[in-house]
């Protein structure tokens, strides 16, 4: 089963870590990515650019309104995410517990498992799907 990684994260106070503190931390999140990519769990990630960079859009009484920055204020933000391919849960959540935000109690990291979506990406359609008789 697939799971997504949701890596969270207080912006402010990682900014405020000395920058070599950030560098070691970004090293370990490095390192347990690497295992993961060695026991062949690691599927993708993405590291995200600060909320500052964000871009939000909604529609309101039929007109679209974008705004800077994230959608609502939160003492944590999305920093990132992980896709791994785990047998189970219990699997995904002992890759979560590994991150060094996790460990120091600094953050969070939700587990969730993605859904197919039949047609999508780079999973084959079965034939019988499409139409195509053989």
């Amino acid at each position: 089963m697939r799971y997504m990684l949701l890596i969270y994260a207080n912006e402010q106070a990682r900014e405020a870590l000395p920058p070599e503190e950030r560098q070691q931390r970004m090293a370990q999140a490095l390192a347990v990515m690497e295992e993961a990519d060695r026991c062949g769990v690691f599927e993708g990630a993405g590291p995200l650019q600060p909320t500052t960079a964000a871009t939000t859009l909604r529609a309101r009484d039929g007109k679209w309104l974008i705004t800077d920055g994230p959608y609502v204020e939160t003492k944590e933000q999305l920093g990132g995410y992980i896709i791994l391919n785990c047998k189970d849960l219990d699997e995904a959540l002992e890759w979560a517990a590994k991150f060094p935000l996790v460990c120091a109690g600094e953050g969070g990291v939700e587990v969730r498992p993605i859904q197919t979506m039949p047609g999508f990406g780079k999973a084959p359609v079965p034939d019988a799907a499409v139409g195509v008789h053989g």
